[in-house]
C-alpha cells in the first residue's frame, strides 16, 4: 500500500478506529444525516445515506436541504432465508421502510426510505432474527453469492456449506457493529486489529460467487473471485477459481471498463479458504488506493497479468498452484417455474420484476409463507424461490398468486421475465437517469416488437442501469442499456446468455423513447439470418458490430 498517496476515503478509514468514528457519535446527534466521513464508514455497516432526488430541486428552491433517507442492505449468504426470517423482513418494510423489499443482484435484501431514527431499531430487529447488515456494503468482501437451486444432492448441500463458512470467515472482526447498533460492551482495549483486512480494509468492494458446474445463474465471471466446484463421479473433488472480474466503469474516466474474470487455478477442497484469503491479501496489499476508480482487483490482475498475479498468490501461500481446468456452461437461467427437488418435494421460482417486492406480490408471498412455511431463496437475478413444497400444495399456492393478480412464470412474456434493472432514481445518489421505474415500459414495448416479428420465444436478456457502474450487470447481457445522460442510454450488444462474454458498445446517447426503434432493424435481420437455436446475443457477436452498423445505416 502506498504510504504517501492515498484517496480521502483511505484517511477516513484510518481515522475511524476500525469502523467506529464518527458514526458512533453522529448517530445520536440531532441532525437527520451524517457527515461525509460518517457516510463513508456507514457503508461498512450496510447502510447508504441517500436523499429523495424527486424533491431535491423543489426543496432547494424553498431554501431547504436534502430530504435524507437511508438504504439498508441485509447480507444473506447464498440468499437463504427461513420463513420466520422472511416474515420479519416483511414486517420491517412497513414499520421502518417504504413498504417495499428490494431483492438485489447479490441475493441480499434492501430497504429504502428509512429515516435516521429507524436505523438502530431496524438493525436490532434483524439481529434478533439472526440477520446482519455488517459488510453488506463497504470496502470488504460483500455478501457471498451462490447458486440458489435447492436440488436435493450432496454436492449442492456442500456448496451451500462452503458459501456460508467462507462468509463467516471473511466478516470483519471489529466489534464496532455490535457496540454501535446492538449496544454491545465497548472494547476494553484500543489495540483491536483486523487479521485479514488490516486498518484500512480493502481498496474497494470485493465480490465472490459460487456457481454450480454448468449453471451460471450467478454470473460468475463478473466477480472478483468466482468459484466453480469440480465434480468427479458425483463427488466434490475441487474448486476452479476465477479472478479479476468486475463491471463498473466511469463515463468520464479513461481506461475504466468492464472485465470478465480469468481462470486462475483448480485446487482441492481443503485449500479453498486459504487460497481465497491469499487472493484477498494480495488485493489488500497491492490494489490501488490513490484513485478509487481503479481500485478494484480487476485492474490489478490486468496490470500485472495472470501469471504474475498467480505468482504473488503463491508467495503468500508458500506453495505453487496448479493450472485451472476448463469450464463448460449449459445454462444461465434463473430456475423460474416449478421443479422437482429430487427428494419428493417441489420448488417454485417466482419472477419479481426488477427485484421490487411490493403491493400485490408482497401480499401473495406473505400468504404463501404464512400458510405453507417454505424456505425461501433469493436469486442473483432478483427473483425468489420457494423450496420444500409438498406436491399436494401446488394448486393452492398457484391459487394464492392468481387471487392476488400475480403472474406466474410461463404466463409472462419471456423478454419481461429475463429482464433486470437497478433501482437508480430517486434513491441512488450515483444514478444519471431512470432505470427501475422506466424498465417496465421499455421492456413491454420491446416485447410488442418481438411478438410482431414472431420472435417472442427467442427473446434476448435485457438489462438496464441508470449509470455506468453496472449493478444490474448490463455488460454481460444480450442487450445492455446503460444510463448515459438524462433520459439517454448507451446500448451494448452481443453479450452471451451464458454470461461468458461482454457486449460491445453499439450506440451512445440514445433517447429512451428511441431504444426499441434503434433495435428494430437488428431484430428484423435476426429473424431472417439467425441460425436455428441461436440467441440474439450470439447472433450479434457472430455478425459483428461493423456489419450491424450497416444494418442501422440502411
Amino acid at each position: 500500500m502506498s504510504e504517501t498517496k492515498l484517496s480521502n476515503v483511505e484517511y477516513i478509514k484510518i481515522a475511524s478506529h476500525y469502523l467506529r468514528g464518527p458514526v458512533d457519535a453522529e448517530l445520536h446527534s440531532e441532525s437527520d444525516h451524517f457527515s461525509e466521513a460518517g457516510y463513508q464508514i456507514l457503508k461498512f455497516h450496510g447502510i447508504y445515506q441517500q436523499d429523495d432526488r424527486d424533491v431535491r430541486k423543489a426543496r432547494k428552491a424553498q431554501g431547504l436541504g436534502p430530504d435524507y433517507r437511508f438504504m439498508i442492505r441485509v447480507a444473506i449468504p447464498g440468499g437463504v432465508l427461513t420463513p420466520e426470517q422472511y416474515l420479519a423482513l416483511d414486517r420491517l418494510a412497513d414499520e421502518l421502510g417504504n413498504a417495499t423489499l428490494r431483492i438485489t443482484t447479490r441475493q441480499a435484501i434492501q430497504y429504502h426510505g428509512v429515516r435516521k431514527g429507524g436505523l438502530k431499531p431496524l438493525i436490532q430487529t434483524l439481529n434478533r432474527h439472526l440477520l446482519t447488515t455488517l459488510s453488506a456494503c463497504g470496502d470488504v468482501v460483500r455478501n457471498i453469492v451462490a447458486c440458489p437451486a435447492p436440488f436435493h444432492d450432496r454436492q449442492r448441500a456442500e456448496l451451500s456449506r462452503y458459501a456460508k463458512e467462507l462468509s463467516d470467515r471473511l466478516k470483519p472482526k471489529t466489534r464496532a457493529y455490535y457496540e454501535i447498533w446492538l449496544d454491545g460492551e465497548k472494547a476494553a482495549s484500543l489495540e483491536e486489529h483486523e487479521p485479514l483486512y488490516g486498518q484500512t480494509y480493502l481498496p474497494r468492494k470485493f465480490k465472490i460467487a459460487f456457481a454450480f458446474p454448468g449453471d451460471n445463474c450467478v454470473d460468475v465471471y463478473t466477480q472478483d473471485i468466482g468459484i466453480v466446484p469440480l465434480l468427479q463421479e458425483g463427488v466434490l473433488a475441487g474448486f476452479t477459481l476465477l479472478v479479476g472480474g468486475g463491471l463498473g466503469q466511469s463515463h468520464g474516466a479513461k481506461d475504466t471498463r468492464p472485465i470478465l474474470a480469468k481462470p486462475l487455478t483448480t485446487i482441492p477442497p481443503r485449500q479453498l479458504f486459504e487460497v481465497v484469503e491469499a487472493i484477498i491479501r494480495v488485493q489488500r496489499d497491492h490494489g490501488r488506493r490513490e484513485d478509487r476508480k481503479f481500485s478494484r482487483m480487476k485492474y490489478l490482475v490486468e496490470a500485472w497479468g495472470l501469471e504474475r498475479f498467480r505468482a504473488e498468490v503463491e508467495h503468500y501461500l508458500g506453495y505453487p498452484l496448479p493450472e485451472a481446468r476448463a469450464l463448460e456452461w449449459h445454462s444461465g437461467s434463473d430456475h423460474l417455474g416449478w421443479h422437482a427437488q429430487g427428494d419428493g418435494k417441489l420448488f417454485l421460482g417466482v419472477f419479481v420484476e426488477n427485484g421490487r417486492v411490493k403491493e400485490n406480490l408482497r401480499a401473495a408471498i406473505r400468504e404463501v409463507v404464512q400458510r405453507f412455511t417454505p424456505e425461501l431463496r433469493l436469486t442473483a437475478q432478483q427473483n425468489l424461490l420457494f423450496t420444500g413444497i409438498d406436491p399436494a400444495d401446488q394448486a393452492a399456492i398457484e391459487a394464492i398468486f392468481r387471487n392476488h393478480a400475480v403472474a406466474l412464470p410461463g404466463t409472462l412474456p419471456l423478454v419481461v421475465q429475463n429482464a433486470m434493472a437497478c433501482p437508480a432514481l430517486p434513491t441512488c445518489g450515483l444514478a444519471i437517469t431512470e432505470s427501475e421505474r422506466v424498465m417496465p415500459e421499455v421492456i413491454r414495448e420491446l416485447h410488442n416488437l418481438l411478438e410482431k416479428l414472431g420472435l417472442a420465444e427467442r427473446a434476448p436478456h435485457v438489462r438496464m442501469t441508470g449509470c455506468p457502474n453496472g449493478c444490474a450487470r448490463p455488460y454481460t447481457a444480450e442487450v445492455g442499456l446503460v444510463g448515459r445522460s438524462l433520459d439517454s442510454y448507451s446500448i451494448y450488444l452481443g453479450g452471451s446468455p451464458l454470461g461468458t462474454r461482454l457486449g460491445r458498445l453499439y450506440r451512445d446517447n440514445v433517447k429512451r423513447g428511441a431504444i426499441v426503434a434503434v433495435l428494430e432493424p437488428l431484430f428484423q435481420r435476426f429473424r431472417t439470418e439467425g441460425q436455428p437455436g441461436e440467441s440474439f446475443g450470439d447472433f450479434c457477436h457472430r455478425i459483428g458490430l461493423e456489419q450491424l452498423e450497416g444494418v442501422a445505416a440502411g
